[in-house]
């Protein structure tokens, strides 16, 4: 399992997507330029369950090494649902209200996504692998056989 590269992309992933859950998304400015309130991204509800949707993806994906096809649709879905809380995080930092600060942590799903896709395709090329794997096998079985 951990051979392998996307297991390496999907750990890297529900690393941030739980930094995400459980980090500061934003805070406001108080008096004298403090930092004032911290909110978190557990506090909109509509964003903490996409966010714990996306975490479950990616950690089912973990834990499919053995279903190639399943880890890599799995992976290629939660790419797509990262991309999706981006824009949702662009939309809220683009109509913020004049004294909000975004965190650093605001990029995070974006390298989610890019983790993910890179999954994606370390699950295709193992696939490639063992499908080539499967014909040299069978090529090989039917030389047998004819002789």
């Amino acid at each position: 399992m951990w051979q392998r590269i996307q297991t390496l992309y999907l750990a890297i992933s529900t690393v941030l997507v739980l930094c995400l859950v459980f980090g500061t998304a934003y805070t406001t400015n108080g008096p004298d330029g403090l930092v004032g309130v911290k909110y978190l991204a557990l506090q909109k509800p509509y964003f903490a369950i996409l966010l714990i949707i996306l975490a479950l993806m990616i950690v089912l994906a973990l834990v499919t090494f053995k279903v190639r096809i399943l880890q890599m649709r799995l992976s290629v879905l939660s790419g797509l649902v990262s991309l999706g809380v981006m824009g949702w995080l662009a939309y809220m930092y683009f109509t913020a209200p004049e004294g909000i600060v975004f965190k650093w942590t605001a990029i995070f799903p974006l390298v989610i996504a890019i983790s993910n896709f890179l999954a994606a395709r370390g699950c295709f090329q193992d696939q490639l692998m063992v499908e080539a794997a499967y014909r040299i096998r069978d090529s090989r079985r039917d030389r047998r056989n004819k002789k």
